[in-house]
């Protein structure tokens, strides 16, 4: 049988999880190879540096660069308070006195008799990584971080927003078809990880903040509501970042699409645990997909087990989803992989598939606007 390789998106029941931990610069780690921890677990901290303020003193108290030092209250390395006097000039036999005061805490850095600025170094921000998921340390890596281990259900989304946060997962409607309304929400949702259907509205997201809903998992969103709920338009840049109370998972794409059977079963099958979920998606080169983590117990059977390495071939029958227009989020199987090159509207000559979609329809899709649906059987 034909088969070529295509990236994809991954739906498994049973597979090995791996998640590295890790500071944005060296710091300490505070856990050790072999320990099993919970997702809330601290595994690595660190500062970082705190914010540059530039002081021209010279400037404030009319004074020459060179007689920076002199007036100076505070020297280099001590700590000063927010207004706090830090430089003082007299005049006139010491009848006019101009001050200087810190714009806020923090430290003096440096102090320039050239430019006749002082640098002021904010407080340093604290950092603090947690494991995400609940396992085993199965690698220390030193000053920065560790490698998170555990056997789950894995789900990837097609797009999402909001950064990492865990919750109780629970089923918001009964069935993949359905959209999840904002009146289906309720106080005895917050702080869980919420699963509609094929659709979820932006009247639905502000509801859930209200209600202290950590997640929402659904199989459509659309971008006019995106556009509502976030107040502005979303880039072509890496999301997860937002300045917003949930985060959000799409797990077909954009627009009314109903949740894949699959993967609505297997949300369905763990409804009541703990889940890890994280918004944050790169489309373009270094690809990243948001994620749902449930973890499981490991003492399955060897055959059931996936690893996230496994990348499956694309043969006849392979579960597919379409990732650009005018199919995106449409699930599918290819039923022919022809040979020859086929001519596009652009002119272009590419490789294709015929994919039959889930009512029904066929149609003739360029191999690079499909990728394949790990794990999917």
């Amino acid at each position: 049988m034909a088969q070529s390789y295509t990236p994809g998106l991954t739906v498994a029941d049973c597979m090995r999880v791996q998640k590295r931990r890790i500071l944005p610069i060296k710091g300490k780690v505070l856990t050790e190879t072999g320990l099993t921890l919970d997702a809330a677990t601290i595994v690595a901290q660190t500062d970082l540096p705190g914010d540059v303020y530039p002081v021209n003193i010279a400037n404030i108290l009319g004074i020459g660069p060179k007689e920076v030092h002199a007036a100076m209250l505070k020297q280099q390395g001590e700590k000063v308070e927010n207004n706090e006097v830090i430089a003082k000039s007299t005049s006139f036999f010491g009848l006019f006195k101009s001050y200087v005061h810190a714009p806020r805490e923090g430290t003096i850095e440096s102090i320039s008799n050239v430019t006749g600025q002082v640098i002021l170094r904010g407080d340093p921000l604290p950092v603090e990584v947690r494991a995400y998921i609940p396992g085993r340390v199965v690698e220390v890596l030193p000053d920065n971080g560790v490698v998170m281990e555990c056997w789950a259900t894995f789900i990837q989304g097609i797009f999402g927003i909001g950064g990492e946060t865990t919750g109780k997962l629970v089923m918001g409607v009964s069935g993949p078809e359905q959209i999840l309304e904002a009146d289906a929400l309720s106080e005895s949702h917050r702080d869980c990880i919420v699963v509609g259907g094929a659709l979820a509205k932006a009247d639905t997201i502000r509801r859930a903040e209200e209600m202290g809903i950590r997640g929402i998992v659904v199989g459509g969103f659309d971008d006019r509501d995106l556009r509502d709920y976030l107040g502005y338009d979303l880039g072509v840049a890496i999301t997860g970042s937002e300045d917003i109370k949930l985060t959000l998972i799409v797990t077909e794409g954009f627009g009314h699409i109903q949740m894949a059977d699959k993967t609505f079963g297997l949300f369905k099958k763990n409804e009541g645990r703990s889940v890890s979920i994280n918004g944050a998606t790169q489309i373009r080169a270094g690809v990243i997909r948001p994620e749902v983590v449930i973890p499981i117990d490991s003492d399955m059977s060897k055959e059931k087990l996936r690893t996230t390495s496994q990348m499956g071939g694309l043969g006849l029958d392979s579960p597919v989803r379409c990732i650009r227009e005018p199919y995106f989020g449409r699930i599918g199987r290819v039923t022919g992989m022809p040979s020859e090159l086929q001519m596009l509207e652009s002119e272009t000559r590419v490789r294709v598939l015929s994919v039959r979609f889930e009512d029904g329809e066929e149609a003739m899709i360029p191999r690079a606007n499909v990728e394949i649906i790990e794990g999917m059987i």
